[in-house]
């Protein structure tokens, strides 16, 4: 089977966070694979990671730099796109469900124009495009934040539309492209799922939609890190909300990673007869030696492993803490961060720093000196935690203070390492505990310390806990659950769809054996099994 798999700032990028690609493609070496990758930034096309010899074929495409083919439109192709433009703006301005249709036609008829004439990068930041969006917004019953934006608004707009379309222009749809692929799996979902709509519009490959964090929350969640004015927001929400129903709607099967993205993309419309869970895999391997020691680290020390941002709230960690201290001096905390890359993780740093200090006068909390301070701030690599394992080694129970959350990756860890842990309730995180910790509501440090002091007086409990969390990570969220789940679901999606490219000479089974049957047997709909994770 040759597989399309379709990515956006990750796989194969050395910087892309889509780990999880690579170890799909790796491990399902049965299969050919191509990649096509959508870059975010000139820096992480800098480097990518090696990759194995079934990989036949990686194309890239950059969504930070312009793309334009130099191709103008005469007055003829001005009308056609004027025509599809006004369907997609206003399916995308307009209140109500019965405007998914329109958008949807105005994007393929763009998709169209793009793969026959071009020049859509011209058009789409043209005058007439401008026009054509203001109409829309201006129309009645527009929504109420387009309708409140003005010419700024819309040449903004039309900026960041121009780059969320821009996989409409790629030549990627060729013969020697997605055409000769027989299944196209997108990473996520947004325009790193515009290829495979395309491919399956222009060819009839299935579409298969893989989220483990969702593209539509994502952008809710990023609109306040960008200076744009409320009618953009708007815009822009309603634009990635409608592409997601599209996506939603043309996939032959849909993977969150877990329940909490599975309710977005309900939301969103998708059909639950094609939602099937599949949980994240993580290397457990090198966790193994410390979740099998029985010791279970400090008994008085309090573990947080993570990113430094706001969204973790340390704030509330540390005046959870405070309390903490009070009822038990001895306990200590230790906050141990990935390295900071992030725009304005040092500066939240410097104000956790500065708050401890405040919050502990007479203590000054040190770099590295475990031990003489009640709190410490280190970093994976330094001298006290050189590997992630001795980092959640390093406490008997990992606190994970979260206001957002979607899969909370370092609370699987300390489950592979047989940590008891308190938590959050944000995002997936009572999905991925199933009863193996305690959960406590976001933003009450009060509710914090009280479940820390719970588990810090309770050494069996602890133990218990931890044990517990250890066995259902292993079943859950390991790499080879992952990837049996894909074997399948490949194998299921092709049964349903013939190949269309020449079976190869004396390679047995290169065609599925429904592919000989005669009848309408391929049109039936995939539906989720009873082995779904959420059944």
């Amino acid at each position: 089977m040759r597989i399309g798999l379709l990515t956006e700032g990750g796989h194969p990028y050395a910087t892309g966070e889509s780990i999880w690609c690579d170890r799909l493609v790796r491990g399902l070496a049965a299969h050919e694979f191509e990649l096509y990758a959508l870059s975010l930034s000139a820096r992480q096309e800098g480097g990518r990671v090696d990759l194995p010899r079934h990989v036949r074929r990686v194309r890239t495409a950059p969504l930070w730099a312009p793309e334009d083919d130099g191709r103008t439109y005469g007055r003829r192709e001005r009308r056609h796109f004027a025509g599809h433009f006004r369907e997609l703006v206003t399916g995308m301005c307009a209140e109500g469900g019965e405007t998914a249709d329109l958008f949807a036609e105005g994007l393929y008829g763009l998709a169209d124009l793009a793969r026959e004439r071009g020049g859509l990068h011209a058009a789409l930041r043209s005058e007439l495009a401008v026009r054509t969006l203001e109409s829309a917004c201006r129309a009645p019953g527009a929504r109420r934040g387009a309708a409140a934006a003005t010419v700024p608004d819309y040449l903004t707009f039309v900026d960041r539309l121009e780059r969320a379309l821009r996989p409409l222009s790629l030549d990627w749809y060729g013969e020697d492209g997605l055409a000769a692929v027989d299944l196209c799996h997108a990473a996520s979902g947004g325009s790193a799922a515009l290829p495979g709509l395309l491919a399956k519009r222009f060819f009839g490959t299935p579409l298969l939609v893989t989220e483990y964090g969702v593209q539509l929350r994502a952008h809710y969640l990023a609109a306040h890190e960008v200076p744009d004015s409320d009618p953009v927001r708007a815009l822009l929400a309603a634009f990635h909300g409608r592409l997601a129903g599209e996506i939603y709607r043309q996939a032959a099967l849909l993977t969150p990673g877990n329940t909490h993205a599975r309710r977005w993309q309900e939301r969103c419309g998708a059909d639950r007869a094609k939602l099937r869970t599949v949980y994240p895999g993580m290397e457990s391997e090198r966790f193994t030696e410390v979740g099998e020691d029985e010791e279970g680290g400090d008994p008085a020390t309090l573990v947080w492993v993570g990113r430094v941002e706001p969204a973790k709230d340390l704030i509330a960690l540390l005046h959870a803490f405070a309390e903490i201290r009070k009822a038990q001096p001895e306990v200590r905390l230790r906050v141990i961060a990935a390295p900071v890359r992030e725009p304005g993780a040092e500066a939240y740093l410097a104000h956790c720093r500065a708050l401890a200090a405040q919050l502990f006068p007479d203590e000054a909390p040190g770099a590295h000196a475990v031990g003489e301070n009640p709190v410490t701030f280190e970093e994976i690599g330094g001298p006290e935690a050189p590997t992630l394992a001795e980092a959640y080694a390093a406490g008997a129970v990992v606190v994970l203070s979260s206001v957002v959350e979607g899969f909370p990756i370092t609370l699987v860890e300390a489950m592979f390492c047989a940590r008891a842990t308190v938590s959050t309730d944000v995002g997936a995180v009572v999905e991925v505990i199933g009863g193996t910790g305690l959960v406590v509501p976001p933003r009450n440090p009060r509710a914090l310390a009280d479940a820390c002091l719970a588990l810090l007086r309770d050494p069996e409990r602890r133990y218990r806990l931890g044990a517990a969390a250890r066995a259902r990570a292993l079943e859950l969220f390991t790499v080879e659950q992952n990837l049996a789940a894909f074997r399948g679901i490949y194998l299921e999606l092709l049964s349903h769809s013939p190949v269309r490219r020449p079976a190869a000479e004396g390679v047995p089974f290169a065609r599925p054996a429904e592919a000989y049957v005669p009848g309408s047997w391929a049109d039936r709909p995939v539906t989720a099994g009873a082995g779904d994770a959420d059944a």
